[in-house]
């Protein structure tokens, strides 16, 4: 078939049944680690989850680990690879000196200094310092395939994951970008990332789901009442529900905060006016939808994606 090399996610879930049993990895990537997947289905407990993750660096040759990340050591627990970390901190063999958060002509981004195993100056096209520990692991895999230092630079400056804080080119005033968080914790990770940024105005545009729970559109009215200087809230999937009764609660939540807000229950007319009202040094983010191509309205899915909706409005 010609292919010679294939990346995959192990999940904890896989390596708990052994799906992955039998196979020896050239490479094994720990990037972070937080409390998920845990309940009658999946992990009886953290400590499970944990345990389970730390089964993939029994089964590789190197482990390449962030070595900032407050589980490292125990993920490493009765390892049999080689190590080598990548990270901030001094006693990481791939690490980043120097980040400057980079914004200029509707583009955001990171510049920093690649020390260590690497010494050279790169950028990132993805906001925050998160962004820092993922282009750290992409040069530590990378440097394995003896990519150039060269083509790592172009591909970071130039590399974009569909919905995942994909800039979309409108204005060189303001930034506009489109993101995948549809929680609360994701939405407030995002807006505190971009706070970084000092722009003129944060402006979070973003609905909720339809038949999910009402717990998520009060707690993320809330982050963005909270951290936004304005909010558009509109219609995201509502499903089987009244889009104007969902927007309502998130609308309960914005009110706990001071936060300035507007609703625009049409997906396209609310994309419209964050970007006909954009005043130079915005940032706006339109959350929720991120790769969705649909719009998911009593039990059918129509076409709509917010890369269109925008060439529409600014064509």
């Amino acid at each position: 078939m010609g292919i010679d090399t294939v990346v995959m996610e192990v999940s904890s879930q896989a390596l708990m049944m052994h799906r992955t049993s039998g196979f020896v990895f050239d490479y094994g990537v720990f990037t972070n680690l937080s409390p998920d997947h845990i309940g009658e289905n999946e992990h009886k407990d953290f400590e499970d989850y944990l345990h389970c993750k730390s089964l993939l660096f029994r089964q590789c040759r190197t482990g390449i680990i962030n070595g900032d990340d407050e589980h490292a050591d125990e993920i490493l627990k009765d390892h049999t690879c080689d190590t080598e970390f990548f990270g901030l901190g001094e006693k990481n063999d791939i690490r980043a000196e120097n980040i400057k958060l980079l914004k200029e002509n509707g583009f955001i981004g990171v510049n920093f200094d690649v020390k260590g195993l690497m010494d050279f100056n790169t950028d990132t096209a993805f906001p925050g310092r998160f962004s820092v520990y993922n282009a750290l692991c992409a040069i530590a895999v990378s440097r394995h395939f003896n990519v150039t230092e060269d083509d790592m630079r172009i591909s970071l400056r130039q590399a974009r994951v569909k919905g995942r804080i994909e800039l979309i080119p409108v204005s060189p005033d303001f930034v506009l970008m489109i993101d995948y968080a549809h929680n609360a914790m994701a939405l407030e990770s995002l807006l505190k990332t971009l706070r970084e940024y000092e722009p003129q105005r944060l402006v979070c545009l973003f609905g909720c789901g339809g038949n999910r729970s009402k717990l998520r559109r009060f707690e993320m009215g809330e982050v963005s009442g909270r951290l936004a200087d304005l909010t558009i809230i509109t219609s995201d999937n509502p499903r089987f529900e009244e889009p104007h009764a969902i927007m309502e609660d998130i609308e309960t939540g914005i009110k706990k905060t001071d936060g300035k807000y507007i609703m625009i229950q049409d997906r396209k007319e609310a994309i419209a006016y964050s970007i006909s009202h954009a005043k130079k040094g915005d940032v706006i983010v339109l959350a929720g939808k991120g790769h969705e191509d649909y719009q998911e309205i009593r039990g059918n899915k129509y076409p709509m994606d917010e890369r269109e909706l925008i060439k529409e409005i600014t064509g």
